[in-house]
């Protein structure tokens, strides 16, 4: 009996014609592999085995056969060097895995893309010496490939910019950050646009200039402590008053 599988996965293209009877099994695998941010890198393996036992792989990053019993070494040793056999393989690898990477990449884009996290804080302030810095963060993105472009009332600065590479962020998707040096000025408008191909249009973020949520807590804080000091403060006054009013009516009393 002879049955064809056909498996398209994330990341490879796999076929397994299969032959068996009551006795024997007979298994024939071609696997293409694809990787790099294109899916430009292409390894294809073909591994025939028998009974469950694997006989014979050829891989073509190594470019040839291994045998894994005496008479698959003796049929490897033969295949790789007989020239016919080498174009049989070069026509597999062209039908299978260079025709169908643009399905792959379909596929993986289908199933993987996932928009980017987006995020802008400040990282730095300015002190009279030095510039005030921000950062504009993707996280959580896939595919690889982002843009992120910083605005000062909606024109772009190229001066002081500087970027990270694209980070590996787990095992797959990816994060980047940009940041921008700049001297504030009242009424500007600083932003970032962020392009991905999960967007459908560039997605702008507006750095909002006011206190961030760290000194905000601080500044909560500190007022909270002003407020019990006065708190404090005021009831000794007013307890001291009262036992001062006491004391000197008891002692004028007496007096009398």
């Amino acid at each position: 009996m002879l049955t064809i599988f056909f498996l398209p996965c994330l990341y490879r293209l796999e076929i397994q014609v299969t032959v068996f009877s009551d006795e024997d099994f007979y298994q024939v695998k071609a696997c293409c592999s694809f990787n790099g941010p294109n899916f430009d890198k292409i390894e294809y393996i073909l591994t025939a085995s028998f009974n469950k036992q694997k006989m014979l792989e050829y891989n073509s990053t190594r470019g040839n056969w291994i045998g894994f019993t005496d008479y698959s070494i003796v049929a490897s040793t033969f295949w790789n060097k007989d020239p016919l056999d080498r174009l049989e393989r070069a026509m597999e690898i062209k039908l299978m895995c260079f025709d169908n990477r643009a399905f792959i990449q379909t596929i993986s884009k289908r199933n993987l893309s996932t928009t980017p996290t987006m995020r802008i804080k400040s990282v730095k302030q300015p002190d009279g010496r030095h510039q005030a810095v921000l950062v504009c963060s993707a996280y959580n993105f896939y595919p690889k490939q982002i843009q992120i472009t910083w605005l000062r009332n909606d024109q772009e600065v190229t001066e002081g910019v500087s970027n990270t590479d694209v980070i590996p962020d787990g095992e797959l998707y990816y994060q980047f950050h940009s940041y921008l040096e700049y001297t504030p000025t009242s009424g500007e408008r600083i932003s970032c646009m962020v392009e991905h191909v999960t967007l459908w249009e560039p997605r702008i973020i507006v750095w909002n200039n006011s206190l961030p949520e760290g000194e905000k807590t601080k500044i909560v804080v500190g007022l909270c402590g002003l407020i019990i000091g006065l708190v404090i403060f005021i009831s000794g006054f007013i307890y001291h008053k009262k036992k001062y009013a006491i004391y000197y009516s008891v002692h004028q009393g007496e007096e009398m």
